[in-house]
């Protein structure tokens, strides 16, 4: 055992103040602590333990050398830290998977900024609004738009609740008719989003009141973008991240469609594989994520 892990051992036996108890924590065998501590009063010609049946207690020369020693093993760990992130796991590839709104509209500015910070950081960025259950080994780090994460086969960290909103085009609405009420759907064409272009179930709620509609019938889409385009060329009705068609709710090119009904609101999660430790650039590039998410204010607020 070298001097540095001599060190780790004679400050765990002082504060759990038990050879059994620092041997648990570090998780070594209790004969290799033992060894360890008389190695270490064997170099310093010192006697650093009072050892008795019930408890371990430190010497007057064993409290004076523990209030020494263990400054400077925190300023070797930060030394080391510090390293690292500079030199270690920081640099390298963040292989990452977002939505293609969120990409094309916030990634630009989040990546470009982060490399500034850390220009010893890649990307390589892939946009699909195919939503995937686990980050597998194409990618490091995924941004999803959906509802509250239940996995538990990869680690993930809700950043913040995102709005949805009903819309449509004012001249779709002037010639179709306004819906008053969620049955009203039935009679419009309500354009779905999935994965495969198929049909989606949209649930809206006010108060304890919940109606499901089924939409999709004439026109679905995989892309958040695609169908936003349509609601603007007067198609149907969308349902939309609140970010995505703010700007067209203002200039009046889309117009907000029952909106005392509410459906259920999506999280901007990040997710990560199921990694026993998660690199440092993908920790850093993360709270750079969230930090730029917070400042932007284009969603619901932080979690």
């Amino acid at each position: 055992m070298g001097e540095i892990e001599e060190l780790r051992v004679f400050l765990a036996v002082a504060g759990e103040q038990s050879f059994v108890g620092a041997a648990r924590l570090l998780g070594l065998p209790p004969p290799s602590v033992t060894r360890s501590i008389a190695a270490l009063e064997d170099r310093l010609g010192l006697q650093l333990f009072i050892r008795t049946t019930r408890r371990v207690s430190l010497t007057p020369a064993g409290a004076d050398y523990a209030a020494q020693v263990d400054p400077l093993l925190a300023s070797l760990g930060r030394a080391t830290e510090t390293l690292r992130e500079r030199h270690g796991d920081t640099a390298g590839r963040i292989r990452l998977n977002a939505p293609i709104a969120f990409g094309s509209e916030a990634l630009p500015g989040i990546i470009a900024q982060f490399r500034i910070l850390h220009p010893q950081v890649d990307f390589s960025v892939v946009l699909s609004d195919i939503f995937v259950d686990s980050v597998d080994d194409s990618f490091d780090m995924a941004i999803r738009i959906s509802q509250a994460p239940r996995e538990v086969s990869s680690i993930w960290r809700k950043i913040c609740k995102v709005d949805r909103v009903l819309a449509a085009a004012p001249g779709y609405l002037a010639a179709q008719g306004r819906p008053e009420a969620p049955a009203d759907l039935a009679a419009h064409v309500c354009i779905a989003h999935d994965g495969l272009a198929r049909a989606e179930i949209w649930e809206l709620s006010q108060g304890e009141e919940t109606h499901r509609h089924r939409a999709g019938a004439s026109l679905a889409a995989n892309n958040a973008g695609l169908m936003a385009g349509l609601a603007r060329a007067g198609q149907g009705i969308v349902l939309l991240p609140r970010f995505m068609i703010e700007d067209d709710l203002r200039a009046g090119t889309l117009e907000q469609v029952l909106p005392d009904w509410q459906p259920p609101q999506l999280w901007l999660t990040l997710y990560y594989p199921p990694l026993e430790r998660i690199p440092a650039r993908l920790n850093l590039f993360s709270e750079h994520v969230v930090q730029s998410v917070t400042a932007a204010d284009r969603f619901s607020g932080a979690a």
